[in-house]
């Protein structure tokens, strides 16, 4: 049976205003699995029209309360704020075949004009008849060829246990319209160290900027409106548990 947050047995351990300056920190715990995230969006002083460029950072980390190892994460989903926009005309692109068999390294290099986030991953490996070991990868999001007609990106990781191996995640970024949402990002994680790896922490920071006809555009860009630049996410693992969370980050207008 899948277990939400919309079903009796769930604790909200924690939902705080880090500071006035600082976006929401919320953790959830569903049986002994525990969940934490933040959002923030940076700069916080933006326009109330038109829109300025933006950088997106987020935190996502998994643990249990008992120490156990964690459920393995299936699928992440985004809505993100209607008051951000996507930008990708005139980025260089990177197909999935330049970064085959690269390591994160190799990738950057390789694809250097196409990266529009980097970040960390880490996840705990428990390979039969051995002890739990902690592997850790560099997260790098490329602008990658559109899917379907809709602007995507390549997720690339780097797995060292049980053999060395890239790890490529291709996902489209979706116009949506569910009220004070805009885009939607669907991500299906694939197994880590084939099945024995479970996720246990993934933040990045989105964002480009680039000269396109004298003036400086964005990859991400956003207004203010309402004080605050807001995203919806879900996360689901492989027990049935499944954890809605709205991130909320404080913005202003000048003057």
């Amino acid at each position: 049976m899948r277990r939400s947050l919309t079903k009796a047995g769930f604790v909200v351990s924690a939902i705080a205003l880090v500071a006035a300056a600082s976006a929401y920190a919320i953790t959830f715990e569903i049986d002994k699995t525990v969940i934490s995230a933040t959002a923030d969006v940076a700069p916080r002083e933006l326009p109330s029209k038109g829109n300025a460029p933006v950088e997106v950072s987020s935190i996502t980390r998994v643990k249990t309360a008992d120490g156990s190892h964690p459920p393995a994460l299936r699928e992440l989903v985004f809505l993100l704020d209607k008051n951000g926009v996507l930008d990708t005309k005139g980025l260089a692109v990177c197909p999935a075949a330049k970064l085959a068999d690269t390591t994160p390294a190799a990738a950057r290099k390789r694809c250097a004009g196409a990266i529009v986030g980097e970040g960390n991953a880490r996840a705990e490996v428990t390979l039969p008849g051995k002890a739990t070991v902690e592997v850790s990868s560099p997260l790098t999001l490329f602008n990658a060829p559109r899917i379907g007609g809709k602007p995507a990106l390549i997720a690339h990781a780097y797995e060292t246990v049980p053999v060395a191996r890239t790890v490529l995640i291709p996902f489209p970024i979706e116009r949506v319209s569910h009220g004070r949402y805009g885009y939607q990002a669907k991500i299906q994680v694939p197994a880590i160290a084939e099945g024995f790896g479970a996720a246990t922490l993934a933040e990045a920071t989105i964002g480009r900027t680039w000269k396109r006809g004298g003036k400086t555009v964005g990859y991400t860009s956003a207004h203010c409106n309402g004080g605050r630049i807001q995203v919806y996410g879900t996360a689901s693992f492989s027990d049935g548990s499944f954890f809605p969370v709205v991130l909320t980050s404080p913005c202003h207008s000048p003057g």
